[in-house]
């Protein structure tokens, strides 16, 4: 059983050994471990300090791509390398790595073939009052939109089994973090949480600039996948409003017209045609997108039989 440890690196240079030095070395039920970083066009030494440290692979961007790109980079890397396991953590050691063997524990066991690590939010002295009231409620959302139950969804510390890593396909630049639960959830990929610990606070996020832009580009990222999987509910919805508007105003007309006034009412009725043209569209283009979600289940089925034979036949020729 191997497992590949990546991180994820944008200037890290500062944090990165610290982190480095706190993953662990043994683990029981691991007969390998390895360790892998993504240059995300970092422009400081992080290369050289995780060269220096010894990390086994370096998976690197000319430019930065991009959190969502480095992750799905980094995951092609393991999966190529023969990781069995892949967990996913963060260069700024915000993570405690000392839980990596809990976090990987239910893949271990077959319960389950994702395992987010969940923070304790609430006692995190570094979150504002109003970053854990949204973390709270984008998790919340989450669990809506995938029909899972995970507490913590924009954590990044996380673990993927060989199966499950090669079923993940990341569309957004943004993040990686919400869309993969939504995949998960949609898919029926096993997933799970498990209760982690935090270390405290080396640097600011750069995932955003301002809190607010985050909650913008959640909810996109939120609202795209959901339209992924469930195109025809997402239209259905939309078209109700113009419809039952147009439903409304048609029944105003037909009000008027039967006390005698209907003459003076043309706009109303013209509207209402309208409204219901619209609602009937959008239910159409609703229609549509659900065949095209369907080809693309198919399509992402092909995918993971292509991984599937090429990740298997690289690992093949790395044992022998």
């Amino acid at each position: 059983m191997k497992l590949i440890i990546q991180i994820p690196c944008y200037n890290e240079a500062e944090t990165l050994e610290i982190a480095l030095n706190d993953l662990p070395k043994q683990i029981a039920g691991i007969d390998e471990i390895e360790y892998l970083i993504i240059d995300d066009g970092c422009k400081d030494n992080t290369v050289e300090v995780a060269r220096n440290w010894g990390v086994h692979h370096v998976v690197s961007f000319v430019q930065n791509k991009g959190l969502a790109k480095g992750f799905m980079a980094g995951l092609s890397e393991c999966l190529r390398n023969g990781a069995d396991i892949i967990v996913n953590t963060d260069a700024d050691n915000q993570y405690c790595a000392d839980d990596i063997p809990k976090l990987i524990r239910p893949i271990l066991d077959h319960e389950a073939d994702i395992v987010i690590g969940e923070r304790p939010i609430d006692d995190t002295e570094h979150f504002s009052w109003i970053k854990k009231k949204l973390q709270h409620f984008g998790s919340w959302v989450v669990r809506k939109a995938s029909n899972t139950d995970i507490p913590d969804a924009p954590s990044g510390f996380r673990a993927f089994s060989r199966e499950a890593a090669m079923r993940i396909n990341v569309i957004n630049d943004y993040t990686y973090t919400l869309e993969t639960i939504v995949q998960a959830g949609r898919n029926r990929i096993p997933i799970t949480s498990v209760p982690i610990r935090t270390n405290p606070e080396l640097r600011e996020s750069r995932l955003f600039h301002s809190m607010w832009g985050y909650v913008k580009k959640s909810i996109l990222t939120i609202i795209r996948a959901l339209m992924m999987y469930k195109p025809l509910y997402c239209f259905t919805v939309v078209a109700v409003v113009p419809s039952l508007i147009g439903v409304l105003v048609w029944i105003r007309f037909l009000i008027f017209y039967f006390i005698g006034r209907g003459s003076g009412h043309t706009q109303s009725l013209i509207l209402a045609c309208t409204l219901l043209i619209i609602g009937f569209v959008t239910f159409v283009i609703g229609m549509l997108a659900d065949v095209i979600s369907a080809n693309r289940k198919i399509l992402e089925d092909v995918q993971y039989h292509l991984k599937k034979q090429e990740y298997d036949n690289g690992r093949d020729n790395i044992k022998k």
